[in-house]
């Protein structure tokens, strides 16, 4: 399902990456560029949904997957009829308007059903919708797994664990410190292609969200995005989570590579505006200067990252005010924990609850583009 898409590249020139990665006090010799972690994959089905008798509804089902998200290869239906896809209970359901992606159900099984206007003879058997591709998560030892490896590896800038990892669930603030508890409620996760994962937050009161330029950066990963809001754990600690409210990602606003951002805009706002949205703080933070970043770690629920056994005073803090991005003195540095699928998360000062940095780096320290230079680029649009 393709959304119309409206790019208007940021003005900043980008530098060679060698060059960035080589020059200040933060970059290395070489690194790689930073992917969306992976979340999934994608199986080939070729199941057809007509209808004659028994072709009306087709269920899928992958024991344990996180999600299942299905993709319809054609779509013949006649005037007034419509496919919708559901989760196992009907509690989730979504209406397949068109080729391409529908948007995921949660859990491991997606049932699909033709809903017909008026009964019809056996001569529209013809007719019929062909979903060829699913893409279903991890189960959560495969997750496990996944994240593990990434640890492991250790490669280059991608996000890392920096010793012990202290993030806690979000819902784990929610009594011992509700302003940090209600900033992560701003914060969603992305699911892009049905099989990649970033982290966006809302900023300002209007429909404007950022995540980074490495997550979605061109037409195809915009048109094929998800959206997550108040996935969370109920609990700290625990294993229930909240259904998250799912919006599609709508309209690039501007992207540019050098700051690693892009503002876009989501369909049916109305529905995600409940949860908040964080303000920008637009100044270099001071070293030392106390942080914590809301973020969806490896795509899981929500969580926070704020204590450190990095630090001597046991929080994350800047460790760098002039840390090098992609260009010189573009970043801060701290020991906040990140993973994979934290990339576009908000770094936010202690000191104010304000979104200094957008999170991009991992290396240890992990680093975040200074949200006052990105701020630059869009404050005509915020």
């Amino acid at each position: 399902m393709r959304r119309t898409i409206t790019w208007i590249i940021g003005t900043l020139t980008v530098f060679a990456l060698a060059t960035a990665a080589g020059a200040g006090t933060g970059g290395g010799p070489d690194f790689e560029i930073p992917r969306p972690a992976e979340s999934g994959r994608v199986e080939r089905v070729n199941t057809v949904v007509g209808y004659l008798d028994g072709q009306s509804t087709a269920t899928f089902r992958y024991p344990g997957a996180e999600y299942l998200k299905i993709h319809v290869g054609s779509l013949l239906v006649l005037p007034g009829d419509y496919l919708t896809v559901s989760n196992a209970d009907g509690t989730e359901e979504h209406r397949i308007t068109g080729t391409g992606w529908a948007m995921s159900v949660s859990g491991d099984t997606a049932k699909v059903r033709l809903h017909q206007s008026t009964v019809l003879s056996a001569t529209v058997g013809q007719l019929t919708t062909v979903i060829d591709k699913v893409a279903r998560g991890f189960t959560e030892p495969e997750r496990q797994t996944k994240a593990q490896e990434s640890r492991d590896r250790k490669r280059g800038r991608e996000e890392s664990v920096c010793g012990g990892n202290d993030q806690r669930d979000a819902v784990c603030y929610k009594s011992t410190d509700p302003t940090i508890y209600r900033k992560t409620k701003a914060v969603a996760r992305l699911l892009i292609r049905g099989v990649e994962l970033c982290t966006a937050f809302r900023v300002g009161t209007s429909n404007r969200l950022i995540t980074n330029h490495h997550c979605v950066g061109n037409a195809e990963d915009a048109a094929d995005t998800e959206v997550w809001f108040n996935y969370q754990c109920a609990e700290c600690g625990g294993y229930d989570v909240f259904r998250p409210t799912k919006v599609w990602l709508d309209q690039v606003l501007a992207t540019d590579k050098t700051l690693d951002y892009t503002l876009f805009t989501v369909t049916s706002f109305d529905l995600v505006q409940k949860f908040g949205f964080l303000e920008l703080d637009l100044r270099r933070p001071d070293k030392g200067e106390e942080l914590y970043i809301p973020q969806h770690a490896t795509g899981a629920p929500g969580t926070v990252a704020m204590t450190s056994d990095q630090d001597r005073a046991g929080v994350c803090a800047v460790s760098d005010n002039a840390y090098d991005g992609y260009a010189a003195d573009t970043d801060v540095g701290y020991y906040c924990d990140t993973e994979g699928g934290s990339s576009g998360s908000p770094v936010l000062s202690r000191n104010t609850n304000k979104v200094v940095a957008l999170h991009h780096f991992g290396g240890c320290p992990n680093s975040g583009v200074r949200m006052e230079l990105i701020y630059e680029h869009l404050k005509g649009l915020l």
